[in-house]
């Protein structure tokens, strides 16, 4: 198989000796500087919460294709705008929501809370989104081009981290490479800058500032709503820390707790009264979850409740329901899919793309993407698929969840479908499998080394600020990147739930 970078990269660390000194640089930069997560129980019992442990990584940067990153990175405005379009736009959400509200519950319960607010009235126009988009490289013959995998609205992570892992491989490229048995020259290794903490931050900055003054003479704030016994918090730190940096207080707040500390003022300002001091009373001008994008965070009514009071309240939510709405992994194939054979572009795509112009360079990110429904020739043509033990194994069946681990593969595809009611098909999508060129690297997991073939994802981050009601884009920014990697034999590439590492770009 022929290797994007060739036979000698990375190179094979010659003795133990080698690799540990290696390993052991890995560990303790990354404990220095943040590059850390809290530690699973399966790997030690931290009841009071102390410990932290390396995030899993590679030893060395993964080669991506130049052209394919400058593209990625290029186009993230465009997809911006594109979502920020689709999440004003009620009435076609609302038409996707009831092709797939039949066979998820968690996708229903999200368009009752927006529907109780707007009978009510919204008083936020502004919206921000802190999104990604995920990309692979397909290789098709000598041709490499990116595919979008999805484009994620909702808790969009590891901004902090990847910076971090950017900064790790530079500094290894700058003092370990050169002195392997085997050495790279730090001059050989074309590493992009990468500063996707601070771009996030800034997002959420621009419309912390956007919210304007308190009509109350109260003082604002962030809020960032998390999971309980969340072990990503340092990734999520890294943003608090640069938003702190420029004077904006920020408060961390269990979504499980949101209806406990926080009340709604007379123009439904969202208030939050810090619990280890109630007496100050804070005006949240940005809520930025990284909490309630699966029905995990949803475990009684009273988790809807919060949801709503975040939705009806004056705060500007990241994401609003709509924005998180307009995530679904049907709005993906929707855009991706034409309604007819002899269509150019899907109707829908030229409905929502800010110009003309981009219509082609968005078709150029998307791979072949069907509807699951047998409403329509493609919905009965990939249930065909889907259903054949031969023609699954180039697909991927996808519901409209966030977070990984949810996706269903190849062979698995046929005996799962048997075992859903056909009547809750249509609330999946069908994705033809993207073919990567072949990468080898080094991962270090668990103080663990893992050597082999490798699969990258890349990630770019984007954030934009839009007026629902106007239309009206305030900020509009790419914001960085993320690389995942995992073993070429694993089919989902979470970071979190155990599946991939962090890794950075070495540009060929």
């Amino acid at each position: 198989m022929a290797y994007l970078t060739g036979p000698n990269y990375p190179p094979v660390l010659d003795n133990t000796a080698e690799t540990e000194r290696l390993v052991q640089t890995v560990k303790d930069w990354s404990i220095a500087n943040g590059l850390a997560i809290r530690p699973p129980p399966a790997v030690a019992a931290d009841a009071d919460g102390i410990l932290a442990i390396p995030a899993p990584v590679t030893l060395f940067p993964s080669p991506f294709p130049k052209s394919c990153f400058e593209e990625a990175k290029a186009i993230q405005t465009t997809y911006n705008e594109l979502y920020a379009r689709i999440s004003r736009d009620e009435e076609f959400l609302g038409k996707v929501v009831e092709e797939v509200a039949g066979g998820d519950e968690f996708i229903a319960n999200l368009w009752q809370v927006h529907q109780r607010v707007k009978g009510e009235g919204y008083v936020q126009p502004l919206t921000l989104g802190l999104f990604r988009s995920d990309y692979m490289v397909h290789k098709d013959g000598d041709n490499l081009q990116i595919k979008q995998v999805e484009f994620n609205t909702i808790a969009s992570s590891f901004g902090g981290l990847s910076s971090k892992t950017s900064l790790l491989h530079k500094h290894l490229a700058a003092t370990e490479y050169p002195l392997l048995n085997t050495p790279i020259p730090s001059s050989s290794l074309n590493l992009p800058f990468n500063d996707s903490a601070k771009g996030l931050a800034a997002g959420i900055a621009a419309a912390y500032r956007a919210y304007g003054p308190s009509l109350q003479d109260r003082p604002a704030c962030v809020l960032f709503l998390v999971q309980d016994g969340e072990r990503n918090v340092f990734d999520q730190r890294h943003l608090e820390y640069a938003l702190q940096s420029e004077g904006i207080p920020v408060f961390r707040l269990p979504f499980s707790q949101v209806l406990q500390h926080t009340t709604l003022g007379e123009g439904r300002e969202l208030l939050y009264r810090p619990p280890h001091n109630p007496g100050h009373v804070f005006e949240a001008a940005v809520t930025y979850l990284r909490a309630g994008y699966g029905p995990g965070d949803y475990t009684s009514p009273d988790a809807w409740e919060a949801r709503y009071q975040i939705e009806k309240s004056k705060t500007i939510a990241c994401p609003s329901v709509l924005t998180q709405l307009a995530g679904m992994k049907k709005v993906q194939q929707v855009l991706a899919t034409p309604e007819t054979d002899n269509e150019q572009a899907p109707a829908a795509l030229r409905r929502f793309a800010p110009s003309e112009e981009a219509v082609p360079r968005l078709l150029k990110t998307f791979t072949n993407i069907y509807p699951m429904s047998p409403s329509t020739p493609a919905g009965r043509f990939a249930q065909s698929l889907a259903t054949s033990p031969e023609h699954s194994l180039r697909y991927v069946l996808k519901p409209q969840r966030e977070g990984g681990g949810n996706n269903v593969y190849r062979s698995a595809i046929p005996a799962f479908l048997s075992k859903t009611p056909k009547e809750h098909w249509g609330s999946y999508i069908l994705m033809e499998l993207i073919t990567p060129p072949a990468v080898r690297n080094v991962i270090l997991r668990n103080g663990k080394i893992e050597r082999g073939g490798v699969i990258c994802e890349l990630g770019v981050y984007g954030t934009c600020v839009w007026d629902r009601v106007t239309g009206e884009v305030k900020y509009n920014e790419e914001a960085g990147y993320l690389l995942r990697t995992k073993g070429e034999a694993s089919e989902e590439g979470g970071v979190a739930a155990g599946y991939g590492c962090m890794d950075s770009v070495c540009l060929v």
